[in-house]
């Protein structure tokens, strides 16, 4: 991981919430925003995990704070909006990055596994925004940042329910762009190509993968989770005041 060269002022001191910022490209947000200054709240099912992402972040002027939650239940990850809130004070920011790509057979989804995959992948993003929106109201403006994949734009085999949901993603965030827009809210979908995270090097990662990135990328080298942090942080800083309802993608060029 890269640490990001630049500095944006307007987020010294703001809240930020990160959903799935235990691992992989939430746990680089984390630590991105951290060095930023920021104020950190983040949620992830890991305790352990999470614990490597705060001693990551040593020597930022404010630690990161973790709260463990299931994504999948409403009712705590409400909770943990409330209490962030009351910790930290009302959100500036809330990224919604909570995924998990768990491969399957499209003939052998049941509607059981399905509505597991929708918990998280986007059923937790709409209820975060929720959750979130009436304290940046509060606030008088914020940053909402959905993170989408590029997954159903390559047509993809085997993980049919996990793109449905990515592809769900632009949907949300032109929706709430308009709704609160007029409350100084900006929404915005953050879309990344293949990211070079632990899990994807560990379960996914082989060399027919590696000869695709080659033949499919127009930029040479690997996509990191610390890119995909950068482009967050501009997104919730006050360079991009007057952005949103829009799509970022980052994929090397490959889409």
């Amino acid at each position: 991981m890269k640490n990001s060269s630049a500095i944006y002022p307007s987020l010294a001191g703001r809240h930020i919430f990160i959903t799935g910022g235990s691992s992989g490209i939430g746990g680089d947000m984390v630590a991105a925003f951290a060095r930023q200054g920021a104020r950190v709240s983040f949620v992830g099912r890991s305790a352990s995990s999470a614990e490597k992402v705060v001693r990551a972040c040593e020597g930022a002027a404010v630690q990161p704070h973790f709260i463990p939650v299931d994504l999948a239940d409403v009712d705590a990850l409400r909770a943990a909006f409330g209490e962030a809130i009351e910790r930290s004070g009302d959100l500036d920011v809330l990224v919604n990055n909570a995924a998990n790509d768990e491969r399957h057979a499209f003939l052998e989804v049941t509607p059981e596994y399905f509505d597991q995959r929708v918990a998280i992948n986007l059923k937790a993003h709409f209820f975060a925004a929720q959750a979130a929106l009436p304290s940046m109201r509060r606030r008088g403006g914020g940053s909402v940042i959905n993170v989408g994949s590029t997954s159903w734009k390559l047509k993809g085999a085997g993980y049919a329910a996990y793109a449905t949901c990515k592809s769900a993603a632009t949907g949300l965030t032109r929706s709430l762009a308009r709704e609160f827009g007029p409350d100084s809210i900006r929404v915005n979908t953050l879309t990344p190509g293949w990211v070079m995270t632990e899990r994807q090097l560990d379960r996914w990662v082989d060399e027919a993968g590696e000869r695709a990135m080659d033949e499919n990328h127009c930029l040479p080298g690997r996509i990191l989770g610390s890119d995909v942090a950068d482009l967050a942080l501009f997104l919730a800083a006050d360079e991009s005041r007057m952005i949103t309802a829009q799509e970022f993608v980052i994929d090397a060029g490959w889409t």
